[in-house]
C-alpha cells in the first residue's frame, strides 16, 4: 500500500510503499476512503523533535478485525481517530475511537463531521451556553470553527460573531449563519459577547477575553498556547475554561458517544452542514497541509487515497 511519509521535522512528505498493517486486539483495518487532515497534526510535521506517524480522522470500510472486536465485522462503513499512519491507503482503528457511518453519508461527510464536530461540540458544552446568548467563535471557517458557528446556532446562540484571519473568509463565515465576521487585527470586536470559542490561542487570547461581557466565558481548546492576565479576568468576573477532546474519549466515553449521535442528527435534519475546503490525493499531502499552514481553508481539508 502506500502512505505519506518525512524523515525530519519541517521535511518534505514522501509517498512511499508499505506492508498492509495487520489489525491487533481490539482493532480494525479500514480501506481509508476519506483523511482528515488536522492542525495538531501538520504542526507536528514542523515542531516535533523527531518524526511522527501522520495521523487523524479517517473513514472507509472496515475489511478486517482483530481479536476482541465485538461491534464492527468487515465490510461495515465506520470513521475514527487514527494514532498510528493515517495517511496511508489502509489504516487501523481502535473499536473505541470508530463509530458507524450512516448510509446516507459519504466518508467526506464522515472525516468533516465526526472528530471536528466532536470537538466543536465538546467546546461548545464546555461553555455552558443558554438559549439566547451571544457567542464568538474564532477560527470560524476553520474545520471545527464552521461547525462551532452552526452548533452554537442550533444550541440557541441569538447572535453570532465569526472572527477570521482573512476578510475574504467573511461571506463563508455568513453562510453558515454568522450575524457578524470580525478580523484579528480589527481595532474592536463589536458588542461584547457571553461566550468565546477559541481554537487560535497565542496573541488572540488577549481580544478573545476583551471581547467577553461581564460573567462570560472563554473556552480555549487550542494547541497554540498562550498566555491570559488575571487582571483581565478579574474585570468584569470573567471565566477561562481548557478543553480537551482526548480526555473525554478516553475519560467519558457516554458521553463521547451522546455527542456522536447527536452529531449525525443534526446532519440528517441539514441544522449542520459540513464544508469541505479542498480535496487532495497522498501524492498532494504537501499542498494539503500549506492549506492549513497558510490559513487558506474555508472549511475541511480532506486527503483522498
Amino acid at each position: 500500500m502506500r502512505r505519506v511519509r518525512y524523515e525530519s521535522a519541517g521535511g518534505p512528505l514522501f509517498l512511499e510503499e508499505a506492508p498492509v498493517p495487520e489489525p491487533g486486539p481490539g482493532e480494525l483495518l479500514v480501506r481509508c476512503e476519506a483523511v482528515g487532515v488536522t492542525l495538531p497534526v501538520v504542526r507536528k510535521v514542523t515542531e516535533a523533535a523527531e518524526p511522527v506517524p501522520l495521523g487523524g480522522e479517517v473513514a472507509g470500510e472496515v475489511v478486517a478485525v482483530g481479536g476482541g472486536v465485538t461491534r464492527f465485522r468487515a465490510g461495515d462503513r465506520v470513521t475514527g481517530l487514527c494514532f498510528g499512519h493515517g495517511y496511508a491507503d489502509f489504516a487501523t482503528l481502535h473499536e473505541a475511537m470508530a463509530s458507524p457511518v450512516p448510509e446516507d453519508a459519504s466518508a467526506v461527510d464522515a472525516v468533516t463531521l465526526v472528530r471536528s464536530g466532536l470537538v466543536a461540540l465538546g467546546a461548545l458544552a464546555a461553555a455552558r451556553p443558554e438559549p439566547g446568548e451571544s457567542a464568538l467563535v474564532t477560527a470560524a471557517a476553520s474545520g471545527v470553527g464552521h461547525l462551532a458557528v452552526q452548533l452554537a446556532r442550533a444550541r440557541g446562540a441569538a447572535r453570532i460573531v465569526g472572527a477570521v484571519s482573512d476578510p475574504a473568509k467573511a461571506g463563508f463565515v455568513r453562510s453558515l449563519g454568522a450575524d457578524e465576521v470580525v478580523g484579528y487585527g480589527d481595532e474592536s470586536w463589536g458588542e461584547s459577547v457571553d461566550y468565546v470559542l477559541d481554537a487560535v490561542g497565542g496573541e488572540l487570547l488577549t481580544p478573545a477575553v476583551a471581547a467577553l461581557a461581564p460573567g462570560g466565558r472563554l473556552v480555549a481548546y487550542s494547541s497554540g498556547g498562550g498566555t491570559i492576565q488575571a487582571c483581565d479576568l478579574l474585570v468584569g468576573a470573567r471565566s477561562v475554561i481548557g478543553f480537551q477532546m482526548a480526555r473525554i474519549a478516553r475519560g467519558e466515553p457516554e458521553l463521547y458517544e451522546r455527542w456522536r449521535r447527536e452529531l449525525w442528527q443534526l446532519f440528517a435534519d441539514g441544522a449542520v452542514r459540513p464544508a469541505v475546503h479542498g480535496e487532495f490525493t497522498l501524492e498532494e499531502a504537501a499542498k494539503a497541509h500549506e492549506a492549513i499552514e497558510s490559513r487558506a481553508n474555508t472549511g475541511k481539508v480532506v486527503l483522498i487515497p
